[in-house]
Order: C-alpha cells, then sequence, then structure tokens
C-alpha cells in the first residue's frame, strides 16, 4: 500500500508519514491511487456536508470550500496560478512560459483568475446543496484526480528531472489505464445520468485543455497538471449545478 500512501501525501495537506524515499517504480505507481484519493476527499466533503445540513446556505457553501482548499493543501491551486501567469506572460513562447511557471512569485493575473475560479467553485456548490445534489461532492474530486492519471497517460512530460518525470516514467501504463475506466464507470454507477454528465464535461475540459498544452508546451508539467484538475473540477460542479 506504499504507492497510496505516496499519493495521499503528495495529493493531500493529510499528516502523512512515509517510512523513508519511495522508489522511482512506486512513485509512478502511485498515479494508480489517485482517483482513490479523490474518493476518499469526497467522503470527507459529503460527510461535512451532511453534518452542516440546516445551517445557512452561504456558510455551508463557504466551509465546504475551505475545506475542499484545506484538504489538497492549495497544491493545484498554485499550479493554476502559476500557469495563468505563464500563459499570459509567455507570449505564445515556449520557453518562456516554462521559465515563468518556475517562477515562484504570482502576478495580478493569477490572482485574478484564482479569485474567479473560487469563485466560481463557491457559487456552485451554494446551487448543489439548494437542490441537494450532494453526489457532486464525490463525482468532481474522483474525475479530477483521474484526469490526472490520464494526463500522464498520454501526454509527454516536458520538464526533465523531478518528481513528475518520477511519475510519468514509471506508470504501469496498461494497469493505469484499467484504472481510469474503473473511474469512470464507478461514477457512472454511483450517479446515474448525473455520472454520464459529470464524465462528458470530465472529458470536454480534459480534451480541450491538453490540446492547449500541447500546442503551447509539446506537453504538460506539474503546474499545468494541477491546472487542469482545479479547472475540471470547477466545470464539472457548474455542469451538475446548471
Amino acid at each position: 500500500m506504499l504507492p497510496f500512501w505516496i499519493a495521499l501525501q503528495f495529493l493531500s495537506s493529510l499528516p502523512v508519514r512515509l517510512p523513508g524515499m519511495p522508489a522511482p517504480a512506486q512513485m509512478g505507481r502511485s498515479l494508480l491511487f489517485y482517483p482513490l484519493v479523490g474518493l476518499l476527499f469526497g467522503a470527507v466533503l459529503w460527510g461535512l456536508n451532511l453534518l452542516l445540513a440546516g445551517s445557512p446556505l452561504l456558510l455551508h457553501a463557504a466551509l465546504l470550500l475551505c475545506a475542499w482548499v484545506w484538504l489538497s493543501g492549495a497544491l493545484h491551486l498554485d499550479g493554476l496560478a502559476d500557469s495563468a501567469d505563464a500563459w499570459l506572460g509567455g507570449f505564445g513562447d515556449r520557453q518562456r512560459t516554462l521559465t515563468i511557471m518556475k517562477d515562484p512569485r504570482s502576478g495580478p493575473i493569477a490572482v485574478v483568475v484564482l479569485v474567479l475560479v473560487l469563485l466560481v467553485k463557491f457559487a456552485a456548490l451554494l446551487a448543489l446543496i439548494e437542490a441537494g445534489q450532494g453526489l457532486a461532492l464525490l463525482l468532481a474530486p474522483v474525475l479530477g484526480r483521474a484526469a490526472l492519471l490520464g494526463l500522464f497517460l498520454g501526454t509527454p512530460y516536458v520538464r526533465s528531472g523531478g518528481l513528475g518525470q518520477a511519475l510519468a516514467d514509471h506508470l504501469p501504463k496498461r494497469a493505469g489505464c484499467m484504472v481510469l475506466a474503473l473511474s469512470v464507470l464507478g461514477c457512472v454507477a454511483l450517479a446515474g445520468w448525473s455520472g454520464v454528465l459529470s464524465v462528458a464535461v470530465a472529458v470536454a475540459v480534459f480534451v480541450l485543455l491538453r490540446r492547449v498544452m500541447m500546442r503551447r508546451l509539446g506537453g504538460t508539467t506539474g503546474d499545468t497538471a494541477g491546472a487542469l484538475l482545479e479547472l475540471l473540477e470547477v466545470a464539472v460542479l457548474v455542469g451538475l449545478a446548471l
């Protein structure tokens, strides 16, 4: 179960301690457990949603959003911010875009994008709570992290060295495809037509954003993967709320 703990440590702010530095093969296999981590996040959010039942709707949605951000440690929001800065400041140039993404500072465009994404996520959560669609809290985290698995399965990683390269090089492709298929089928089985809609929205956003990455960078980075997850989660929530 070491790959699961690696995935949980990397994707969450939960206090997970590993026995030592994992081998590259274990790092690659940890990608197989990303959807399971998403399911764990969804279960926590779903449970919190039940506990908050009857509370003021605005406060209810705000607390759920805070818990969602805390669970991930804002890891993917950081990737979204870096990608937003790089896409605007890169002026279509691949190397300039990659260089800006490595800069830890956030410019105005990053702040604006983060505010807008969190605002839309909050509004979608508010609408879903009001409509009693708690299953969305399970679907979005699972599909978001399954999308990361799908991204690493079929997209070149463009930064040599580092964690992302180890993940890409040592991911078991066949097992990854099976986990991805099971994640999709599980969402459909769990939520019926809502699951079908969620998967359709997730696939559409995935295809669109992957195409954007390929055109600008020729592949993906950790930051663009984080941006994909955040935007895909928001799209799924909005699709279910409309």
